[in-house]
């Protein structure tokens, strides 16, 4: 095979103006480094590769939050503690991955190149909408290897400047898009979560609340979800969390996130099940 760069020159394909998507630019110069194009042998493959369980994400009035659980599961096996499944988009958004781990952050990666690719082509910053729906398409083209078990299911969170606010986008395997309300939740502790977010959410959470409220879904996720990784004191690992205002996306500093949680585990000592909502 002749090598493409011979002579010092790109290829005649990168000089040509085309469309603003890089992975369609892929898919006509490379397709075999698209995730969704590998070929894979007949079977299920879903019990040989590690899977990403539970992330949560809440608004607030100044933004959203998204923090995810650090285990990653192997059939009944504990694959890897400290795995990380959020990730900055861009700027001003965030993926969560659950599912099959390795493709999943796959396509992380190509969605944020999507995303840079698309800023330097057109010379602005895609829309939420927009995001949201490229988000959709890459996962829609994963529907093959879905369907012999390796599905990827992210949750796509950030800040909007044209609503002003926070937005949640979930996703099922087909890539179908939809908005959420105030907070979502994906992964095999998720319906945990979201039932602990329903007694602790309320609409004028401050960001250090949303955080908290977060923090405590993860865990009482963990206390009933085998795949889910509550804080691990001992090793002192603890969730990822990501915060996007209208300033831009950070993540949440470990040892600020160990603080919360350590003082989080030292509350439900007296109180095993969390903190109880009141019934007005």
């Amino acid at each position: 095979m002749s090598d493409p760069l011979a002579g010092g020159r790109l290829p005649a394909a990168y000089m040509v103006p085309g469309t603003s998507s890089f992975a369609d630019f892929l898919a006509g110069q490379a397709p075999d480094l698209l995730p969704s194009r590998r070929s894979l042998p007949p079977g299920q493959a879903a019990d040989l590769a590690p899977h990403g369980t539970t992330i949560v994400a809440a608004t607030f009035p100044d933004g959203v939050v998204m923090a995810g659980d650090r285990r990653a599961t192997m059939g009944n096996v504990i694959a890897q503690r400290d795995i990380e499944k959020v990730f900055p988009a861009d700027e001003f958004s965030v993926v969560g991955i659950a599912g099959s781990a390795g493709l999943a952050v796959e396509m992380v990666r190509l969605f944020q190149t999507e995303l840079e690719h698309y800023e330097k082509i057109e010379g602005i910053t895609l829309s939420m909408a927009g995001k949201a729906n490229r988000l959709a398409a890459l996962i829609r083209s994963n529907l093959g290897m879905a369907m012999q078990g390796l599905a990827v299911v992210p949750l796509f969170a950030g800040f909007d400047h044209a609503t002003g606010g926070g937005r949640i986008f979930s996703y099922d395997v087909t890539g179908g898009r939809y908005e959420e309300t105030a907070f979502h939740s994906v992964g095999s502790g998720s319906l945990f979560a979201r039932g602990a977010l329903k007694k602790l959410y309320r609409d004028d959470l401050s960001e250090s609340d949303c955080v908290l409220a977060i923090v405590q879904a993860l865990y009482d996720a963990a206390d009933d979800d085998s795949a889910t990784g509550g804080p691990d004191l001992t090793r002192r690992i603890f969730p990822v969390v990501h915060v996007i205002t209208a300033d831009g996306g950070r993540r949440v500093p470990d040892a600020e996130v160990a603080d919360l949680a350590d003082r989080m585990i030292a509350g439900r000592m007296t109180r095993p099940d969390g903190p109880q909502a009141g019934l007005s």
